[in-house]
């Protein structure tokens, strides 16, 4: 692994991911870390932006449903990554949450870059401030993969670092891009840093609210 401080990103335990309230985690997941060391180069970013996405009654998750080969992944104990295509083109890493079965996560839509910054310029050949501010861009920046999908989380090739920053507050919204998910593309379950400008756009206000609350669910 790379010499540099990688092991110094504590990881937390794997309770962390087992919580059955997937916006909670969501939240929670602001402020940490999400590393990459593949190939012995490590890089890392604060996480800014996050949503939530439930396996049961949650028509804008992948696995609400339905249980593909893709979508296996979610079905397993939490703490693993779900790393998928979108439009054939970006790799979106999601975090597994909840216990086995249960086919929850939390989509990573944009990050702050902390470490190895040169290097993700390299790979995104970007010269620009926001290196890392949308969901395929950051998996660019850190050279995340689909073919990594169910990673461990807690191991040495992808992994969330505890956090070193709670000093914020945060702004929830509607989702983005789930129009199809009927109701349920009103569920206030995207989260981000409020007034950090590395989010990859602004909480829309939307003035309608889903009749479909988080606590029918958790």
């Amino acid at each position: 692994m790379h010499e540099n401080n990688t092991f110094l990103y504590e990881k937390p335990d794997r309770s962390f991911f087992l919580r059955e309230d997937v916006t909670q985690v969501a939240k929670d997941l602001l402020g940490m870390l999400l590393v990459s060391g593949k190939n012995g180069v490590v890089t890392a970013g604060k996480i800014l932006e996050t949503e939530a996405y439930c396996g049961r009654g949650d028509k804008a998750c992948h696995a609400n449903g339905k249980r593909t080969p893709r979508t296996e992944v979610m079905y397993r104990e939490g703490g693993v990554a779900y790393i998928y295509l979108c439009y054939g083109i970006h790799h979106l890493i999601n975090i597994v949450t909840n216990v086995e079965g249960q086919a929850d996560a939390v989509l990573i839509r944009a990050l702050e870059p902390v470490e190895g910054i040169e290097v993700m310029r390299e790979r995104r050949n970007f010269t620009k401030a926001k290196l890392a501010s949308g969901p395929g861009t950051l998996t660019q920046a850190m050279d995340i993969k689909v073919s990594q999908t169910g990673t461990d989380l807690l191991g040495d090739e992808i992994w969330i670092a505890k956090s070193y920053e709670k000093d914020f507050e945060i702004s929830e919204g509607t989702r983005i891009g789930v129009d199809y998910a009927g109701e349920d593309a009103f569920r206030p379950w995207r989260f981000i840093i409020k007034g950090n400008k590395l989010v990859s756009r602004p909480v829309r206000s939307d003035k309608r609210k889903s009749p479909v609350t988080t606590s029918e669910f958790h």
